[in-house]
């Protein structure tokens, strides 16, 4: 909800600038839902269903895909109260022609079967994208992703490293690693050349970033190639010495190809166990940036866009980006994509990080439709603090006010990613 007229008259403005998501997950070839399942089964709601007593056998890949639907809405009404049964109810009105304000296990069929009829159009993607305004958005790519068939200059190819570091052990890893960049590596000097081969396929192919996802108890300090090759010698490929000696790498290639690396900090995997699909992993508030201090000591012209999970936490890192040229904010991930979340952390950042150094915003979304109601959530949030914080508070003038706005949704990402 918007606060007041200045509110109002930021948001509009706001509206109007065509969205960049820094970070998604969407699959380029497939990239707008097919049917209410792809929107329903978005872990989000899955996990509150489960939460609310669903019974996972109902998530079966056998089970029908409207029995899945029927059965997710049908506990809708116990998690109406939550951020994602907005982002629910506004895709609802405003691609499936929705009428409520209130979505109800009546309304099922008739959301299941207007689906089914406009997401089977061949201009649905299109569609979405204009409705939503979305212009460039980021992917996760897998470091094989041979990045063909799609246009990269829309959706922009992001190489995400998490498997190298903590999953090299796994023999396709490797095999993969092999293939794409013409190495097997067995020693030291053979890693090197496979990973700045890795980044010469992705640079050359339009990628603008690499990015990884780390555990709370992941602390990066250099390793030296004589260690490394200790641990091709005994194939210890779960050691701290190969994951930080891996990681310390990629950083060297950031350096190398001038691509920011963006740091996903402090997910700890696999926690309730019984959980369903992508529902298992939960923050951890052992994890501090100290650990990560001489990674930018380090790396100084490298651009580091960390994203964590808590609140807690989003106080050491605008401390961070405070002090630290090359340590950027980077949206607000996971579960601290809430709105009173996001309220308290904007506000803070805006408060004490240079408002150069700070994106606002991403999707971390995995099909199209999700982009307008998260990006919406946050405008709106923005759009109250600045017109309280500053133009209320005679800091700002509302076209100053706009500005500072339009940096952190999309001119900070243009700037940090080197988008032309």
């Amino acid at each position: 909800m918007l606060a007041d007229n200045t509110s109002k008259e930021i948001y509009e403005a706001l509206m109007a600038i065509p969205i960049l998501d820094p970070h998604s997950h969407i699959n380029p070839h497939a990239a707008a839902s097919k049917s209410l399942e792809d929107i329903l089964g978005y872990h989000y709601y899955t996990e509150l269903a489960h939460s609310c007593g669903m019974n996972k056998k109902f998530l079966d890949p056998e089970v029908p895909g409207q029995d899945k639907v029927r059965e997710i809405i049908r506990h809708m009404d116990q998690f109406n109260n939550t951020a994602q049964y907005s982002w629910f109810l506004e895709i609802a009105q405003t691609f499936l022609d929705f009428q409520g304000d209130r979505i109800s296990p009546k309304d099922a069929d008739y959301l299941w079967n207007t689906a089914q009829k406009k997401m089977s159009s061949n201009s649905w993607e299109s569609h979405v994208l204009k409705i939503s305004n979305l212009e460039k958005i980021f992917l996760t790519n897998d470091f094989d992703d041979n990045l063909q068939g799609f246009n990269t200059n829309f959706y922009i190819p992001c190489l995400r490293t998490d498997e190298l570091v903590f999953h090299f052990a796994r023999n396709n890893v490797r095999s993969r690693l092999e293939k794409v960049s013409g190495f097997n590596p067995g020693n030291a000097s053979e890693l090197n050349k496979a990973i700045n081969n890795l980044f010469k396929h992705f640079s050359q192919n339009g990628a603008r970033a690499c990015a990884i996802s780390l555990p709370p108890d992941f602390s990066p300090i250099k390793v030296s190639d004589a260690d490394l090759d200790l641990c091709f010698k005994s194939s210890d490929f779960d050691s701290p010495t190969w994951k930080n000696g891996v990681f310390w790498k990629l950083a060297e290639g950031c350096k190398d190809w001038k691509l920011p690396f963006d740091l996903m900090i402090g997910v700890n995997r696999n926690v309730y166990q019984e959980g369903v699909f992508q529902g298992k992993d939960l923050y951890d508030q052992r994890t501090s940036l100290i650990q990560y201090a001489p990674l930018f000591n380090s790396f100084p012209t490298v651009n580091f866009c960390v994203s964590v999970l808590t609140s807690n936490q989003n106080q050491e890192l605008s401390s961070y980006s405070w002090i630290f040229p090359n340590v950027i904010t980077h949206g607000h991930w996971w579960y601290s994509n809430i709105p009173t979340h996001i309220e308290q952390d904007t506000r803070a950042r805006l408060q004490a990080v240079p408002k150069t150094k700070q994106i606002g915003y991403y999707s971390d979304m995995y099909k199209l439709e999700f982009g307008l109601p998260k990006f919406n959530m946050y405008r709106k949030i923005l759009s109250n603090i600045l017109s309280k914080d500053f133009v209320q508070a005679k800091r700002f003038n509302i076209d100053e006010a706009i500005e500072t706005g339009k940096l952190l949704l999309r001119g900070n990402s243009e700037k940090i990613f080197n988008i032309r």
